[in-house]
């Protein structure tokens, strides 16, 4: 194959000696040359082929921090609850797609959220029975952290008023202790465990095509290990088209030790990330681990999914095997004791410990996160879709809350992603996120908490060269710089020049990865 020299376009490099470029060369999977054309077409030669981006603003590749791409993959085809306002119009969505359905199928999809409801209402499997009471339906909530089933999913999980419930979860039941259907946190793992569709490798397949359309051309996906295996053999046919960094369940990582997996195994398709373990819940579920209860819940500080001693030793366990962690926490309780967990175990020197979504901690923390090397996962959208929750339950917490420019300026990596399908994976409402903290529709003006916006520049950062460094691979991903891989994108609006409004409008024309076209605006 020969020289590629591609030309005409404002090209941002994310690379501080060189942050400005009018043509690249690539050489095979990676960059020759990055700077002015002349000099550029000179390092190519003669034979290079041109390829004309005619004007257009190019980025690196955006890289997603943490995304659920199996989830998000099915998410596509099944129930979406997200506009439900109401008990009544989230059942209506439900009986429309199970008459679709084939008889003995599940009912995927979710992502309701009661918190919005008018007029309140409580879910539970009756009335999900009402609408569906053959198929079994289990779905979770938009933040994930909790799932509501009917009566037919509860009896193929085994679940009935003689369950216990599970360390780290709650299985609501009703006045005659039978369940009512909600299960919190890990209450849900046994409906998860049967919820596998049988076509995960098609789905990937088509997912892909999706998430490489919106700029993203690598991800670190949280999903299972029926998720890496239908990646692997995309790859071996020769149909990845997506960079992925895959982390590895909590439940599997004595299997994974086993293996002998490390993380950043692998190629530069597929490398083995960082074991994802859970310390609380979600602020949506009223379960994130927090020092002081919530707002008119008197006694209730959320849930401790993994209890701190068994933090310490899975954070040895695994470091001392060569993997790195992911750990979920929200709440500023989980969060000061993930740190305190992650000191405990110590350092292993090249290995990147995260937590993922670091929502809500303890100003204090921020700077023993930067101290320790501790990577901050966090998703932007997130902010904006829970400002009137945050203001509602935590109203009076002394908190550093979505606290990214508190992040940076104390040292901290920062490193972002959407938790698609939680949010919309497009990366572009997250820059727009991170640099207003406004709603879509500009609310609230001046942005919540605005002393906590990012520039452009930085959030961009986070979404390329940071994602990268979080995965210990910033050194051939995240910037566009001879001997790194040709990931880039084309897009229509130059986030650099272009107001925020803008930059959420945006629309990718060319998808490149490792120097091929993958996507293309049609």
């Amino acid at each position: 194959m020969s020289i590629r020299v591609y030309r005409n376009a404002a090209i941002h490099t994310g690379d501080r000696r060189n942050p400005v470029a009018e043509a690249m060369a690539v050489d095979g999977d990676r960059l020759l040359a990055v700077g002015g054309e002349a000099e550029v077409r000179e390092a190519a030669g003669r034979g290079a082929d041109l390829i004309d981006l005619e004007g257009a603003a190019v980025l690196p590749g955006l890289y997603d921090a943490h995304i659920h791409t199996a989830q998000y993959a099915q998410s596509r085809g099944a129930v979406d609850l997200r506009g439900a306002r109401s008990l009544d119009e989230a059942l209506a969505m439900v009986a429309a797609h199970a008459v679709r359905l084939r008889p003995g199928a599940w009912l995927f999809g979710g992502r309701w959220n009661s918190n919005t409801w008018d007029p309140p209402a409580q879910p539970d499997r009756y009335a999900l029975d009402s609408v569906c009471p053959d198929l079994p339906v289990a779905l979770p909530s938009v933040d994930g952290h909790t799932v509501w089933a009917n009566s037919a999913a509860l009896r193929l999980a085994g679940i009935d008023a003689s369950t216990p419930d599970p360390v780290g979860g709650e299985i609501v039941r009703d006045a005659s202790g039978g369940p009512t259907g909600i299960l919190r946190e890990t209450a849900s793992d046994r409906l998860r465990d049967l919820m596998v569709s049988p076509d995960l490798r098609d789905l990937l397949r088509t997912g892909q095509e999706a998430l490489l359309g919106l700029g993203l051309t690598s991800v670190h996906d949280i999903d299972g290990e029926d998720c890496r295996a239908a990646y692997l053999a995309l790859r071996d046919a020769g149909e990845l088209k997506l960079r992925v960094h895959k982390a590895i369940p909590m439940a599997h990582l004595e299997a994974a030790v086993a293996e002998g997996r490390r993380t950043g195994q692998g190629d530069d398709w597929i490398r083995t990330g960082p074991v994802k373990i859970f310390s609380d819940g979600a602020l949506g579920s009223h379960t994130c681990h927090m020092s002081r209860p919530f707002a008119g819940e008197h006694g209730n500080v959320g849930i401790a999914v993994t209890p701190y001693e068994d933090l310490v030793e899975m954070f040895t366990r695994a470091a001392g095997a060569g993997i790195a962690v992911a750990t979920h926490a929200i709440g500023d309780r989980a969060n000061h004791l993930v740190i305190d967990a992650y000191e405990a175990a110590g350092r292993t020197p090249g290995l990147r410990h995260r937590i993922e979504h670091a929502q809500h901690l303890r100003p204090a923390d921020l700077a023993r996160m930067a101290t320790l090397g501790i990577v901050a996962s966090m998703q932007p959208v997130h902010c904006t879709s829970d400002i009137d929750l945050v203001d509602s339950l935590l109203a009076g917490h002394d908190l550093a809350s979505y606290a990214w420019r508190g992040m940076l300026d104390a040292g901290v990596t920062l490193a972002f992603g959407s938790d698609a399908p939680v949010e919309d994976p497009n990366p572009f409402a997250a820059l727009y996120a991170a640099v207003t903290r406004a709603r879509p529709d500009g609310t609230p003006a001046g942005g919540w908490q605005p002393g906590q916006r990012l520039s452009m520049a930085e959030a961009i950062s986070a979404h390329t060269l940071g994602a990268a460094a979080a995965a210990g691979e910033q050194d051939h991903k995240g910037t566009l710089a001879p001997g790194k891989l040709a990931d880039f994108i084309a897009v229509d609006t130059d986030p650099y020049r272009e107001s925020p409004e803008a930059v959420l409008r945006t629309a990718v024309l060319t998808t490149v990865v490792g120097g091929e076209i993958r996507w293309q605006q049609s």
